[in-house]
């Protein structure tokens, strides 16, 4: 399982990207809501990893799972209920959940058992969104030539989008829809972004997929 110690000591580190990068956050928020508005109205769902809380705060997200103690803490503070565990062995009983979101799978150790528990807790013709920084794009690319500076990114592992789409696929998802965002490399962002259809030209892609 992934290091937790790496992310209970850097708390104060995670939160300052927030602040460093509030219009890259925005953008990024903007592509999620666009792909969970395409879902019915007052469904049940969870966050898999969801470190300090900030996307499913401001994405209106109740509860998830998060291994970090320190991390979970923060986001307890701001009202999301958070259970200790992992992405690829999820505290939760079968069919519980009409939508599973990922918004950090490049930290994940097995991202094929992650989307495996994802198809177990979801219920019948339930969804999985998947937010990632595309490998083949600008911004997962900057971080790989910092990762020797950086706590978190160190063991990091970006995927392209066809990888994303087979490991849906043999997790048993179909009817994936994708929107992007983040043109232009991080530190030229000073605007908020609207999301476009598809996928090739932005570095943040969400992926809705549909449980078989």
């Amino acid at each position: 399982m992934m290091n937790t110690e790496i992310f209970n000591q850097n708390v104060e580190a995670y939160e300052q990207w927030y602040k460093d990068y509030p219009q890259v956050f925005e953008s990024e928020l903007l592509a999620i809501k666009e792909q969970l508005q395409k879902l019915p109205e007052n469904l049940k769902g969870i966050e898999v990893g969801l470190g300090t809380g900030r996307f499913s705060e401001s994405l209106g997200i109740k509860e998830g799972v998060e291994p970090s103690k320190e991390m979970a803490a923060l986001a307890i503070k701001r009202g999301v209920s958070v259970l200790n565990g992992y992405a690829e062995q999820l505290p939760f009983g079968d069919l519980k959940f009409d939508f599973v979101l990922f918004v950090t799978v490049c930290h994940l150790d097995n991202i094929k058992h992650a989307f495996a528990e994802a198809y177990r807790v979801l219920k019948p013709a339930g969804a999985i969104l998947v937010g990632f920084l595309d490998s083949e794009r600008s911004v997962a690319q900057q971080y790989l030539e910092r990762r020797h500076r950086s706590a978190f990114f160190a063991n990091a592992n970006f995927y392209t989008v066809s990888r994303i789409k087979i490991l849906l696929n043999e997790a048993g998802f179909k009817k994936m829809e994708f929107n992007q965002t983040l043109f232009g490399n991080l530190d030229e962002i000073e605007d908020v972004q609207i999301p476009k259809e598809g996928f090739g030209e932005g570095s943040f892609i969400v992926v809705n997929a549909t449980k078989k």
